[in-house]
């Protein structure tokens, strides 16, 4: 027999009896605390979490008590060259890792404190700068608040060079970083630079020859021929800035005729006679006389000539031509500029020279042929 919505009870023996104490039974069980007979469950997440941030905590201050992390990198040892560029703008930190990557410090912080220590973090000055391995960080720091000058050449061009004398100075100054070739072809042309220095307009096409002007130089190292040709000239601007070349215009000669003499005087005189050279110049040429200087030949042999050479008749030959030759024939200094742009006024034609015996020269000028022969005849 089937019974509609049967309800399974706690007996199969469904007495009033039973189902009373089942009842009761079900109503105890409902309320009853079973938390103490479950299973515990354990916290194994949160354990391995909090395992994991403990061993990072320790690595991390092993690492810190141990000086580990980022490896300083070997610098370029003594003898070794490592160039850098610093770039207008650049902060201390770009320059660290200009330094850092050419391998010049150990490490970017050691640099960084050492800006900071001499407070130079807006003295750094942009340039090229060639450093040598070895240097320290104090001292890179220093020479980059000097600017690229500290690594400057230093060249010297004596009174009297010749533009040839001159690129052989330039080639060892640098160190064959600017041949000797390149600055002659740098040189080679007045007119490539006539545009910047009126002065070379009288030049035309010849060389800068008499305007390569005798000093001492700081050549940067990143300076090229033609950068040093124009260090030059802007010193012949400077020191000719203030002479009054109204004298050798007077005598009918331009400047770049006063140059050349100038240039004669430089290789036939002394500094203590150059005005009285100048003036036996100017005597000859007003009385269309020749010149005769075997300074103007020896500059075209490239030695001391001969007698056969001297009266040759060529370009530079003073003995055979009248006047001056065509351009310079050295490069000369300031006080024979000035000499030949105030000369001593005097009669005189001729001077001889012969050396003094103590390393020097002695100098002998008449006013007569007849007395320069018994100059000669004298000394």
């Amino acid at each position: 027999m089937a019974f509609r919505n049967k309800r399974v009870t706690y007996s199969e023996h469904p007495t009033r009896a039973a189902r009373i104490a089942h009842a009761k039974g079900d109503s105890q069980f409902r309320s009853y605390d079973v938390s103490a007979i479950q299973p515990k469950k354990r916290p194994w997440g949160k354990i391995a979490v909090a395992a994991v941030a403990l061993v990072a905590v320790i690595v991390a201050a092993v690492l810190l008590l141990t000086g580990c992390g980022p490896r300083d990198v070997e610098v370029i040892p003594a003898g070794q060259t490592a160039t850098i560029q610093v770039q207008s703008g650049e902060g201390a930190r770009d320059v660290a890792d200009s330094l850092l990557e050419a391998r010049l410090i150990p490490n970017t912080k050691s640099f960084l404190d050492e800006v900071d220590r001499q407070k130079a973090s807006s003295k750094l000055i942009p340039g090229t700068y060639p450093f040598e391995g070895g240097m320290t960080v104090k001292q890179i720091v220093e020479v980059l608040t000097i600017g690229p000058d500290y690594f400057a050449d230093t060249l010297t061009v004596p009174e009297g060079s010749t533009r040839k004398a001159v690129a052989q100075a330039v080639e060892q100054a640098t160190n064959g970083r600017i041949t000797s070739q390149q600055f002659l072809d740098a040189s080679s042309d007045a007119n490539a630079y006539a545009a910047d220095y009126g002065f070379l307009a009288e030049a035309g096409t010849a060389s800068l020859e008499g305007f390569l002007f005798p000093k001492t130089y700081s050549v940067p190292t990143d300076a090229t021929a033609q950068k040093v040709v124009r260090m030059m000239l802007d010193q012949f601007a400077t020191e000719t800035a203030g002479i009054d070349w109204s004298y050798p215009q007077s005598q009918g000669l331009s400047r770049y005729e006063a140059l050349i003499l100038a240039s004669i005087v430089e290789k036939e005189g002394l500094t203590d006679n150059y005005d009285r050279v100048a003036s036996v110049f100017y005597n000859r040429l007003a009385d269309n006389m020749p010149l005769q200087s075997d300074a103007t030949t020896a500059y075209e042999v490239g030695h001391d000539p001969t007698a056969e050479e001297v009266h040759a008749d060529t370009p530079y030959g003073t003995y055979a031509n009248y006047g001056l030759p065509p351009t310079p024939i050295c490069n000369p200094g300031l006080a024979t500029l000035q000499a030949v742009c105030k000369p001593a006024q005097t009669d005189y034609y001729y001077f001889y020279f012969v050396p003094d015996g103590n390393g020097g020269m002695k100098y002998y000028f008449s006013e007569t042929y007849e007395d320069h022969q018994d100059a000669i005849a004298a000394s």
